[in-house]
């Protein structure tokens, strides 16, 4: 189904590793920044290590780790991460070829300009390591370079963080979001530009069912591909929005057979439902087939 949501589990909290991918979210995101305080660092790395080498361990979901932003503890991750495995038996033998992670990707927060990505491909090259990056812009360097940060190979998402941007531009955070509202659209202008996924911000209140409801709609309308939860309360409602209805895909699957038919017969502008089709809607049609996760084989049966 794609990355409708991205859900942040603690990295030092073992029990809430192993149970993340019980919520259902379509990526669960083992975080080594915000979520664990400086002194809790160190344990957070070797608790994510010992789930992530788990052969236990096999959910399925992607995995993603966040790690930190800062050039030094984005060593010690990565070091933690893919560098030798701590010997349990003491006979030296432990190497990071005996435990293979259960890793999908990686994500950098506080990206401000594509050497960010870069250098971070180069660190995973010197362990042998190649993984896609959810590029996580929250700052006004990263919004007004997203574009540039999008085209890096390595960059699979764009990941929009209003509450560090506000913060960085001093900003008053309202429940509207106007100001953040250029950010946010810049973000998913460069995600879709470059054929990256957008993840949108999160809600920080997990409670508050009808704020995530009507933030999550204005996700989809803006253009975004999924969205950020910080609590397994939060990914349902998020999942639900972002999975087309039976009408919609219905009406999709109408649009697309039409425009065969049309291709056939040279027709450039159709009809549908007493609709007059033109690119614009077919291209609508299609996001919706793909949002629904269908393949032109699964929807002939092949």
């Amino acid at each position: 189904m794609g990355r409708r949501s991205v859900m942040f589990t603690p990295g030092d909290r073992p029990e809430m590793l192993r149970k993340a991918p019980a919520a259902g979210a379509d990526v669960i995101v083992f975080d080594l920044e915000d979520a664990v305080a400086p002194k809790r660092k160190a344990d957070a790395r070797q608790t994510v290590r010992e789930v992530l080498v788990d052969p236990d361990f096999d959910p399925d979901c992607e995995v993603c780790v966040r790690i930190n932003a800062a050039q030094s503890t984005a060593a010690a991750d990565l070091e933690a991460l893919f560098g030798p495995a701590e010997s349990d038996n003491g006979n030296g033998s432990d190497s990071n070829d005996d435990d293979p992670l259960r890793l999908d990707s990686v994500m950098l927060p506080k990206v401000d300009s594509p050497s960010d990505v870069r250098d971070l491909v180069d660190e995973l090259a010197t362990y042998d390591v190649s993984l896609p990056v959810f590029a996580v812009i929250e700052n006004a360097a990263g919004v007004l370079a997203a574009p540039e940060i999008a085209a890096v190979p390595a960059t699979d998402a764009l990941v929009f963080g209003a509450e560090d941007l506000s913060a960085d531009l001093g900003a008053t955070r309202t429940a509207e979001g106007l100001e953040v509202l250029y950010a946010r659209e810049r973000v998913v202008l460069a995600a879709s530009a470059h054929d990256c996924t957008a993840i949108d911000t999160l809600v920080t209140d997990f409670g508050d069912e009808t704020q995530l409801h009507e933030d999550t709609e204005f996700s989809i309308q803006l253009g975004y591909d999924g969205k950020l939860a910080i609590h397994p309360a939060q990914v349902e409602p998020i999942n639900a929005a972002f999975t087309p209805s039976d009408e919609e895909l219905e009406w999709a699957e109408r649009v697309l057979e039409a425009e065969r038919e049309a291709d056939a017969d040279g027709r450039g502008v159709f009809e549908v439902d007493g609709e007059m089709i033109d690119a614009p809607l077919i291209a609508q049609a299609e996001r919706i087939r793909s949002r629904a996760g269908r393949t032109d084989g699964e929807r002939n049966g092949e």
